[in-house]
This record gives C-alpha cells, sequence and structure tokens, in this order.
C-alpha cells in the first residue's frame, strides 16, 4: 500500500460512539450542571438578572380580565365559546339553531352541547360563534 493505511472496523472499534454527538462529553456535563439548579428547585436560579423575565410596568396596557394566571380559569362564556368552535367551521353560519345542533352532531360534539343549542329560539340565526356562545350561556344580545 502506498502509504495510505485503511482503517477496519477493528482498528476503530474503541472510537466509534453511539448516538448524537453534537456536544462534546465535557459541554454535555456542563449542561447538566447547569440545569441541575432548576430541576432540583423548581425555579430559574440564575444569577445575571438579565435572563429573568421583566415584570410589568406601571404604565403597561391592562391586559382583558387582567393578567393570564395559573389560578384564573376561562370564564363561563370564554369555555363555552371555545367548545363550540372546535365543533363549528365557519362555513356553519350564519345558521338557525336546529342547523347548528345538525353540524354538532356531524361533528360527534358532547350531547350536552348539543341538547343547550338546541335549546335555543327556533328562528333566531347566529351569525358567529361569538353570538351562538352569547345566546346558549345567556349573556349579550344573542342572535337576531
Amino acid at each position: 500500500m502506498f502509504g495510505y493505511a485503511v482503517p477496519t472496523p477493528k482498528d476503530l472499534e474503541g472510537d466509534m460512539q453511539r448516538g448524537s454527538d453534537r456536544l462534546s462529553v465535557h459541554r454535555d456535563d456542563e449542561m447538566k450542571h447547569e440545569l441541575q439548579g432548576l430541576l432540583k428547585s423548581g425555579h430559574p436560579t440564575r444569577t445575571e438578572e438579565w435572563h429573568d423575565p421583566e415584570p410589568t410596568a406601571d404604565d403597561d396596557p391592562e391586559v382583558a380580565h387582567g393578567p393570564v394566571t395559573p389560578g384564573r380559569g376561562p370564564s363561563l362564556l370564554e369555555s363555552l365559546r371555545l367548545e363550540l368552535a372546535r365543533h363549528l367551521t365557519r362555513g356553519a353560519f350564519p345558521a338557525t339553531p336546529r342547523e347548528l345542533a345538525r353540524a354538532l352532531r356531524r361533528d360527534n360534539a358532547p350531547d350536552a352541547l348539543v341538547e343547550r343549542v338546541e335549546g335555543l329560539p327556533h328562528k333566531s340565526h347566529y351569525a358567529t360563534v361569538q353570538e351562538l356562545a352569547e345566546a346558549v350561556t345567556g349573556s349579550g344580545r344573542g342572535g337576531t
């Protein structure tokens, strides 16, 4: 062989790694060390202040119904509107309660939801999910 040695699989046996090697072993250990505090404490442990999220300022615009916090769940209207939107497409509107109930059944919506829509006045028409949700919950002006 003219000065070239081709390594065989037997020669490479000790050097081969299995799995991902995007980072070196040293960097992997460094990252594990960085994450240990977070995983054990459950909150950020950074000493650099610029890493932490900035608190709200006094002149920040108000978010509708206040900030989203773990303790504040959606209202009945919001929950109902979300559930209706999951089962009704834009093509379902404008429609009467009977047509909307049929569309809900086709999409396998919960029976309780279908029954609430069927209980609405038969002659009314609803143009949006919001109007329908307001009519079902009794808030707002409902359909026309």
